[in-house]
């Protein structure tokens, strides 16, 4: 999260925006702006609107390379009124804050296991919710000072100011004193993420929460409510209820939308047989605050009225581009529906304004990949095409991604949905294998619930399109994969490779069945 996670379904083109140019090639990419007269005075060569992952590695990189940069990041409170330091999402209420809360849920877990393994651990082990907080701002501090003394060493100008275009080439910047300046660029990197959205119905906003408030409550959730079925939804879910709370999440349709439908429900089985319970085809209604301090929540399911209370609700029902409010149409860039930039290489139909992160889709690929390595490596290429040579474009095909669920959940390439479509069904060879890693065993964990699958062009060698696993360490496993598919593997590649034995990685090296053949996917002994 800049947004953790939603990756590989083709992001449908909004109505009525017309595309950048498209004859833009790799060769002239780092050009595309030259129109623009060199000798015009700017305050800054170019000015990065947003301190998220990608806008700071963007102004770092310019920065390195001797260009006067600017970077501007102002956070606008919650309805709660909380707040954060430079980062963005990813560090300050994203991806580190749950990843962390992610291994402390996971640790809960191994207590259990560590019986099975001879410790002796007590049944009566309590989780304390304030000092794992405290442990995990105190860490998220720390990485916002020493992305200021990196802006400060690559001799950016940080300013903590609310940035809006009053034309092309120029920002009218707010700060929290409410001073009001003016700045000029030759060239603008948009770089403003996105935030969640509230499903706008009565006491949303009074009494519900988002992520960008739960990773810093200073009291335990007690009985929570999570509603939507995205990554954000389901990870926190996973580890509230890990920490030993009661756990509800409300969903309106499917889980995960944009990945591997089979893994998904494959994941919603899990976390159900895991003490966590699924309200199906419910919206919610109107939330109310009860004299004891519950909130009341009204929900309908089916066209059928209900009534739940609930410490903490909590709303995970999607993200929304940070563009509507900076004045990008006085700039000229044309924004779709959703507020989302389409860009060709990261540009936008104005020449000398950029666009990188959660707020784009390329238009080459369309894809729109909320994740935060994404924009990182896009804003380092973008800013080396413009001002270091390069003529390198950013790859947004075959990215590695993972869902931090209590069954964690890894994917690069295609879901399979999205390779039907995309291939063929005739044309695709599906292998896949359900496993138990080897240290489940002893702590006599479920059987059958991990999962590896790869999907293969058949016309092309079976090129692998799509890799998927389901299990522990998932993301550890993607991520070395990932440099198997960008090199093109096909399925030879993965028999040829010799597994490293005993893991569950090598379950990639030695997959046999395909879902054509209808055999048995299931596993019995190690």
């Amino acid at each position: 999260m800049e947004a953790e996670h939603k990756i590989i379904s083709n992001n449908p083109v909004a109505d009525g925006v017309p595309s950048p140019t498209k004859e833009v090639t790799m060769a002239d990419a780092r050009l595309v702006d030259a129109e623009e007269p060199e000798d015009h005075t700017y305050d800054y060569d170019l000015i990065v609107i947003g301190g998220g992952s990608g806008g700071l590695a963007a102004a770092k990189e310019a920065g390195r390379l001797g260009k006067k940069v600017a970077l501007l990041d102002f956070v606008v409170p919650t309805p709660t009124g909380t707040t954060w330091g430079l980062g963005g999402t990813c560090v300050n209420v994203g991806c580190i804050p749950k990843k962390l809360m992610h291994q402390a849920a996971l640790l809960g877990e191994s207590l259990k296991d560590a019986q099975h393994y001879g410790w002796a651990v007590p049944d009566n082990v309590n989780h304390d919710w304030e000092k794992m907080v405290n442990a995990v701002q105190d860490h998220i501090g720390s990485l916002n000072w020493g992305y200021r003394v990196a802006l400060r060493e690559k001799n950016v100008n940080y300013l903590n100011a609310y940035g809006v275009f009053v034309d092309s080439h120029t920002l009218e910047c707010t700060d929290r004193a409410k001073k009001v300046t003016r700045v000029t660029a030759r060239r603008f990197l948009v770089a403003t993420g996105g935030r969640p959205k509230y499903p706008d119905i009565p006491g949303d906003r009074e009494f519900g929460i988002t992520s960008d408030d739960f990773f810093s409550l200073p009291t335990p959730p007690g009985k929570t409510l999570v509603v939507g079925a995205s990554y954000v939804a389901l990870e926190c879910a996973g580890f509230v209820r890990g920490l030993g709370y009661d756990t509800t999440v409300m969903v309106r349709s499917i889980l995960l939308r944009g990945f591997d439908q089979q893994l998904a429900n494959m994941i919603g089985q899990y976390m159900e047989c895991h003490g966590i319970k699924f309200v199906r085809s419910a919206v919610p209604t109107k939330v109310e605050k009860l004299e004891s301090g519950k909130l009341r929540v009204t929900f309908q399911q089916d066209g059928v009225e209900g009534v739940e209370e609930y410490d903490t609700v909590m709303w995970a029902i999607g993200r929304e581009a940070e563009t509507k409010k900076i004045g990008l149409d006085k700039a000229g860039v044309q924004v779709d529906r959703i507020g989302k930039i389409h860009t060709v290489m990261e540009r936008t139909n104005v020449p000398h304004i950029y666009a990188i992160g959660d707020i784009i889709v390329d238009e080459p690929s369309q894809r729109s990949l909320e994740l935060t390595p994404v924009a990182i490596k896009a804003g380092i290429l973008l800013v080396r095409r413009l001002y270091a040579g390069s003529t390198q474009p950013m790859d947004y095909i075959n990215v590695p991604t993972t869902v931090f669920t209590p069954i964690e959940y890894g994917a690069i390439g295609y879901s399979e949905e999205d390779a039907i479509a995309q291939f063929g069904e005739d044309n695709l060879e599906i292998y896949h294998s359900y496993f138990k890693p080897l240290e489940w065993t002893i702590a006599e964990r479920d059987d059958n619930v991990c999962y590896a699958k790869l999907i293969c062009d058949k016309r092309d060698s079976e090129r692998v399109v799509g890799f998927h696993v389901l299990g522990p360490n998932a993301g550890e496993i993607t991520q070395g994969f990932g440099t198997a598919m960008k090199a093109g593997a096909t399925k030879s590649t993965f028999d040829a490779t010799v597994g490293i034995h005993p893991t569950t990685a090598e379950e990639f090296t030695t997959l046999e069945v395909t879902k054509r053949s209808g055999v048995e996917a299931q596993k019995k002994g190690c």
